[in-house]
């Protein structure tokens, strides 16, 4: 593909041959993934290509949580950095920056994924998938922000057991997994609120079910941040499952306003002297049914 060809490629926009009732013929669904997927393919490139010349700040950013749980440690537990293999270098250097590009560029990629499922939805749904949009991202990052600050008290807990005669040798690609399965790991966990607003607003769960099961959701939630975490200290866990336990209290009064709000809109055209079911959510979804019927 020629550079015209690049330029014509972002410019363009992806066609959507939808027909009068709304849909669209298969072909037409993948040529629009095609367009899509080679925007994307072709972004990621290019913050890979950006990456590799900050590639000494990136080292620095992974590097901090493992040094701060050093200086931590105490002075008789020895551990050294290391990074096996001729070509560890240049795989470790790949990863991290590969690693930074789907980061730097996820903001693009994830548009795409949205641009190419909204035209099938419905109107309502459309307004679903942008609450979702404008949340779910800073939700992301502020769960990943949790879980570098959590990481060095990790690494210390898990160094700390290396008996005293011996060196710990830390291999640093798998330190760097290890790292990047558990940012992942907290980033995901904060989206798991907003999964749970979501199904209020699509009428699969109400606000008044979710309180009767608090209790067991809460349980829940510590034992998923105990598995979740790749560290074995409490304080991770901790970290973990206390904002989680707080975003669930914090989703389930969205929930419960978002069903009075519903409630309310149901009952309003009735009259004075008309009686009507003190039901819930399940009641009204039934009525709505019948009318539709």
């Amino acid at each position: 593909m020629s550079f015209a060809g690049v330029i014509g490629l972002f410019r363009a926009r992806p066609k959507q041959y939808v027909g009068e009732d709304g849909r669209m013929a298969l072909g037409d669904h993948l040529r629009e993934l095609r367009a899509r997927l080679l925007r994307s393919v072709l972004v990621l490139t290019i913050a890979l290509v950006a990456a590799f010349f900050f590639y000494d700040r990136l080292l620095a950013l992974v590097m901090d949580p493992y040094q701060a749980a050093v200086r931590q440690l105490d002075p008789s537990t020895k551990t050294l950095a290391t990074i096996n293999g001729v070509g560890g270098p240049l795989l470790f250097q790949l990863k991290l920056c590969a690693v930074a590009a789907v980061v730097v560029s996820s903001p693009y990629w994830l548009y795409q994924i949205w641009a190419f499922i909204v035209p099938g939805l419905h109107p309502h749904e459309k307004r679903w998938t942008r609450l979702f949009a404008a949340v779910a991202g800073p939700l992301f990052i502020v769960g990943v922000g949790v879980g570098y600050y959590v990481l060095p008290k990790g690494l210390e807990v898990l160094i700390g057991f290396t008996p005293i005669d011996l060196t710990n040798l830390v291999d640093f690609g798998e330190y760097f997994s290890f790292m990047t399965r558990m940012l992942l790991v907290f980033g995901v966990a904060f989206e798991i609120p907003l999964f749970v607003v979501l199904l209020n607003l699509a009428g699969v769960v109400s606000g008044r079910t979710l309180g009767n099961y608090r209790p067991w959701i809460i349980i829940g939630t510590f034992v998923f941040a105990a598995v979740a975490t790749p560290s074995t200290d409490p304080f991770s866990m901790l970290m973990l499952a206390i904002p989680m336990t707080a975003l669930f209290i914090v989703s389930e009064m969205i929930a419960r306003l978002v069903d009075r709000r519903r409630n309310r809109v149901s009952y309003a055209n009735l009259a004075d002297d008309e009686a009507s079911d003190i039901g819930g959510i399940d009641d009204v979804r039934r009525s709505r049914l019948s009318d539709e019927d």
